[in-house]
């Protein structure tokens, strides 16, 4: 019986959206429209689906009943509180706090724009961040295997490494012959510092019988490098590009905010500008949606290239 019950709270959760949304007075003069609550009863059919196809697999349900309910229905009490608190009373006040479905018919009205705004936010976040890891892995090695290197760049890389890569932004914008390639080396700027250095403490941090194994069957140096030494040091190299992709993230919209002519944080401040708020909202959420795809996506690659650690250490 606790289980139906765990089971069901989306449901009931769904079910105060509904009463909430569509009995309790409004004191705004905007009319509201059935995009929010389609949207709700959609994600309803979606746990409903899931539940269902779980039915047949004990361990399945269990997770859908454990993990999932429990947050969905979190989520709903959540939305409601947010409909109430907006659209119903006016204790957040517009148009500083619009209503969820103010923020949802957002993405039907401006997708295109939504969409471009996507677009190009990834694209520079391609560049920057292939760019810095790029630099940084080739840092970390030098640092981590040469010591006349390590001697020479390691305080550059501590006198730099902790400025924020936005401090940065009007020099860079001053000498970048364009906009877009200053963007992509402050995004590069702030990627290049944490895979630098995780990558040159992970080399370092290598045992040395990994060497003396590979001496003794008769490696070179540059077998050392590329077949022990980098391989070895991967799971600090991958904490460093996970690092490097949160601060990235922040650097990307701060530089699109200042400088770029299009992207997300472009379209956070041209939406600001016009006291358009539902749709700095929703460019919120995109955002929200687009780095932790972008993230989870990096997930995938670690679990491939580390997949040797899963007989190793506990996950």
């Amino acid at each position: 019986m606790r289980r139906v019950v765990k089971a069901s709270l989306p449901v009931v959760g769904v079910i105060i959206i509904y009463l909430n949304y569509f009995l309790a007075p409004n004191v705004s003069l905007i009319a509201p429209t059935m995009v929010y609550p389609t949207v709700v009863g959609g994600g309803l059919l979606v746990y409903l689906a899931m539940l269902s196809l779980a039915l047949r697999d004990p361990k399945e349900r269990g997770d859908v009943i454990d993990k999932i309910a429990p947050k969905a229905f979190v989520a709903t009490l959540a939305l409601a509180l947010w409909d109430y608190a907006t659209l119903k009373t006016g204790y957040l006040p517009m148009p500083y706090f619009p209503w969820p479905d103010r923020i949802l018919n957002v993405f039907l009205t401006d997708w295109r724009l939504l969409g471009l705004s996507v677009v190009y936010s990834l694209r520079l976040l391609f560049f920057g961040y292939v760019f810095g890891s790029a630099v940084g892995l080739i840092f970390g090695v030098l640092i981590g295997w040469f010591r006349p290197v390590e001697f020479w760049l390691m305080p550059v890389v501590r006198m730099i490494g902790p400025v924020p890569s936005v401090v940065w932004i009007p020099i860079v914008m001053m000498l970048s012959p364009t906009t877009f390639s200053g963007s992509v080396f402050l995004v590069g700027l702030s990627v290049w510092f944490p895979v630098t250095l995780m990558t040159s403490s992970g080399i370092l941090g290598v045992r040395n019988a990994y060497f003396e194994v590979a001496r003794t069957l008769g490696a070179d140096e540059k077998f050392l490098v590329f077949n022990v030494a980098i391989p070895a040091s991967l799971p600090n190299v991958f904490l460093g590009l996970f690092q490097g992709m949160g601060v990235a993230c922040v650097t990307l919209i701060s530089a699109e905010m200042l400088g770029v002519k299009a992207g997300l944080g472009w379209y956070i401040t041209s939406s600001t500008a016009w006291a358009e708020y539902n749709k700095v909202f929703a460019s919120i959420i995109l955002i929200l949606i687009t780095f932790s795809s972008v993230i989870t996506l990096i997930f995938k690659v670690r679990d491939r290239f580390l997949a040797w650690q899963k007989g190793v250490i506990r996950w």
